[in-house]
């Protein structure tokens, strides 16, 4: 079997199974809508790249929709591109499969030597373009993927200057700028009893930086999810909704009280993230079932 037969069928396969889902639906009773956003890196096998995406962008978009999802976040930036298309022609895709583009994992990481010598020239000229090519796409937001851990105090108070102009940036422009956590954010600083995070949370301006924290490295680093967000109130904007495969398979992630704690201290959307499968299922029934689980839990707003 070729890889763009592979491709095809694995997207004709979730919209099967999509199909299925809604018949049972309308015998029992339908799921609720809720403002569900998923990140594309999770389906990266179907439209991780220019060409996957030139092959299946709109039968997996449109399966993604009927879903429940509404809306996406990219993690495909590349030389002014979303999956090799221009902004404002992702823009299209997303509409006229039913869903917008919420936002971006995209991001310009400084070099050793612009960290010791405080210098952002180049990369604010890089900012400019990728805050363009954004406001063109329709997004909100745009989120720092990953960022250098600093190696002592003084490269951490550099790396706050960086985002907090970044986010000076977005905000003239009219998005929004976050940053999103992994494991090593939980990391106190070399030569520090500070935790990196804490730091950068507490260096930051709440107009400029939000947080997008991921549930599941939160607490593989053996943070607490709840007591961030209840710490740094309104700086949590957004979650990165993950477990180890499939919301809800692992027992290692709940995520009522995490939903709950947010809602009350400033949540504003989440994104379903799925790195990929025990192998039992595709990725793209692992990410229907990740929006079944979502839409039947109580605990999860329509909005935020």
């Amino acid at each position: 079997m070729t890889i763009k037969t592979t491709i095809l069928t694995v997207s004709l396969a979730a919209c099967g199974l999509f199909t299925a889902c809604k018949s049972a639906e309308t015998t029992e009773q339908a799921l609720p809508e809720k403002d569900m956003s998923l990140q594309l890196y999770s389906i990266r096998e179907v439209i991780g790249d220019s060409a996957k995406y030139a092959e299946n962008h709109e039968a997996t978009l449109k399966a993604l929709a009927d879903m429940g999802y509404k809306t996406v976040e990219t993690a495909n930036y590349i030389n002014r591109k979303f999956y090799g298309v221009t902004p404002e022609q992702f823009k299209a895709d997303c509409e006229a499969a039913g869903l917008t583009a919420l936002s971006s994992h995209a991001t310009r990481v400084l070099t050793p030597e612009e960290i010791t010598n405080h210098d952002f020239t180049e990369a604010m000229k890089w900012w400019d373009d990728a805050i363009a090519d954004h406001k063109a796409a329709g997004m909100t937001y745009i989120v720092t993927p990953w960022s250098s851990m600093p190696n002592n105090i003084e490269e951490a108070q550099t790396l706050c200057d960086y985002h907090n102009a970044i986010g000076e940036k977005c905000n003239e422009a009219g998005l929004k700028y976050g940053y999103h956590t992994h494991s090593m954010e939980f990391d106190k600083i070399p030569g520090t009893d500070t935790v990196w995070m804490e730091y950068l949370v507490e260096n930051t301006k709440p107009e400029n930086m939000f947080w997008q924290l991921d549930t599941y490295l939160a607490v593989k680093a053996g943070a607490s999810p709840v007591e961030y967000i209840k710490k740094y109130p309104g700086r949590i904007v957004m979650l990165h909704v993950k477990d180890k495969y499939e919301l809800g398979q692992s027992g290692m992630i709940n995520l009522e009280p995490i939903f709950l704690a947010a809602g009350e201290n400033g949540l504003k959307d989440y994104v379903v993230e799925q790195e990929g499968t025990d192998g039992s299922h595709t990725i793209m029934e692992g990410v229907a079932m990740d929006a079944d689980y979502l839409r039947k839990a109580d605990y999860v707003k329509a909005e935020y």
